[in-house]
Parts: C-alpha cells; structure tokens; sequence
C-alpha cells in the first residue's frame, strides 16, 4: 500500500461519523479541530493578559486592582468565544438546542440559583471592585488577605496561611469588612487595669511612651490613652495605638502588651488580680451557741 492510499483511509477515518446530533454528524476530526480551536484561544487570552498588565496598565496607570478585574474579563470572554467556536468546529449548530435549552433552564435555574447568584457576584466584583488582590478582609467571621477572585469564589488566605473558599454572593449580600479599603491605617485597642492608688499621668505617660516606641505603630494620627471606667478591681484604661498595616494588628496588639508588662514592672505599677473581700458578722446569740456546743462538747470528753 502506498503512502498515497494510507493517507486517504486516514483521512476517511478522521472523517468516519462517530454520532449524530440531529442532522450533524460528529467526526474525529471535527473534534480534533476543536480541541486545538480551544488551546488557540487559551493561549491568545494568556497573550493578551500578559499585554494588559504590560503595557496598557503602564501607559494608562492603571491601579492592580483594575488590573486584575480586566485580565479576569478578557479571560473569561476568551474562553466563552473559544467553547463556541470549538462547538462549531465539531459540526454541532447551537441553533438547534435553542428550544431544549428553553426547557432546561427553568429546572437548571432553580437547581442552580446559588450558582448563578455566586456567577453575577463574581461579575460584580470584577466591575465594581469592592474587594480588590491583596485587601484584607473580614467575611462569615473569617479574617485573611484575598488572594484570587474568580467568577463564582474568592480565595483568602488567613494569618496561619489557611485557604477559604468563599462564594462570592457573601461578599454581595452580607457584612464584609475591608481592612484596606480607601484609608489603610487601623486603629488597635489594647486594654489595660491598674491597682487602685496608682498615679494615673504616671500610667498614661509610660503607655504613650510604649506607644511610640512599638515598631508596627505610627505617630500619625497619635496614639491616645482613654480612661474607661472604675473596675471591681481595677482602673480600667485603653492604649489606643495606630498601625499602617491592617494585618499587623495582632503582632502590634502583642508587642504592645509585652512592652506595657515589663514597663510598669519596671516602674512599680502593679496590674491587679480580681480579688472578693468577705466580712464575717457575728450576733451575740451566734456568740453564745457557739459557747454552748464548746462546754457540751467539754462535758462529754
């Protein structure tokens, strides 16, 4: 058999029809033509990614956030005109799945509500950026940097380096929390109780002095000290220090009570236990009961 007549039984093979879908035949070749249809458009979405980020966002100026939701978009657009070309390069017409396809979206629509919501979610963070790569967040009671916004979950990143998948609908629909948003600066609390008798400006001058010299805090706005309340035990006071970065807070918040620990150690403040008084009051019928059981007592021995 010559190579000539190999080639024409591949080829009559490629084209041998696998199944039908209607009227059109699906061929091995027909696939074969779509799956590389598929890889051309992945690979022209990660081209023209890579020229967003290079050169539009330079020249325009363009903030990392906007970025990041442009290059999603033209990723997701590549990839939706990709499937459709693909699906016309098997020889399958869309047209003709227009009626089932009526039918099947009222079940799929309400089998798949929370998708669909997560799915418009996603494009409304993409748009509208309220959550931006790198913001950290607070959602459903989880606090972390967001690491990836995809088109149905967010992906955050927690301080003991925990990956949360979050469907984006929470970020729409509930409370959230962005640490970063607009003005980055946060405010840390850091409580503090000193003994009854203590000299208070003594007190507030070695907290503002802790203050200033903790590395995580800034001077600008400056650190305050609030006096709270009297306590069961204790005058009740609050360091109220600043801090540029929002997930520096915990290490702020430890460095500074460590430094408040040793300064008043130093300085002979003392920090007071909670502590009960009892009183014993005592009638003089309790008196005498109690001198009548000790001769009853004596009179048996």
């Amino acid at each position: 058999m010559d190579q000539t007549n190999i080639y024409e039984q591949i080829l009559k093979w490629m084209n041998l029809p696998l199944i039908h879908v209607g009227a059109s035949p699906v061929t091995l070749s027909g696939i074969l033509t779509a799956v590389i249809v598929f890889v051309v458009f992945l690979f022209l979405s990660g081209v023209l990614q890579k020229v967003l980020i290079r050169r539009v966002a330079n020249q325009f100026k363009m903030e990392s956030g906007m970025i990041y939701a442009l290059t999603r978009v033209v990723h997701y657009v590549m990839l939706v005109c990709g499937a459709i070309l693909a699906t016309q390069c098997i020889g399958i017409n869309l047209g003709s799945f227009a009626v089932v396809f009526g039918f099947l979206s009222v079940g799929i629509g309400f089998g798949l509500q929370n998708v669909t919501s997560n799915f418009i979610a996603g494009l409304i963070l993409l748009l509208e950026r309220p959550i931006n790569v790198g913001d950290m967040v607070s959602v459903e009671g989880h606090v972390g940097k967001v690491l990836q916004i995809n088109i149905r979950t967010t992906v955050i990143e927690t301080a003991d380096r925990v990956s949360i998948i979050v469907p984006n609908s929470k970020f729409i629909e509930g409370h959230v929390i962005n640490w970063s948003h607009g003005d980055p600066k946060v405010r840390v609390h850091c409580p503090v109780g000193v003994a009854y008798g203590s000299d208070i400006q003594k007190v507030t001058a070695i907290l503002l002095r802790v203050a200033a010299e903790a590395s995580d805090a800034i001077q600008d706005p400056a650190p305050e000290v609030a006096f709270l309340n009297f306590g069961e035990s204790s005058l009740d006071l609050e360091l109220l220090v600043w801090t540029g970065s929002p997930d520096k807070q915990k290490c702020l918040r430890s460095e500074v009570n460590y430094a408040i620990y040793e300064a008043f150690a130093k300085e002979g403040i003392e920090i007071p236990f909670p502590q009960r008084d009892l009183h014993l009051k005592t009638t003089p019928s309790a008196i005498e009961l109690f001198q009548g059981i000790g001769k009853k007592q004596k009179e048996t021995v």
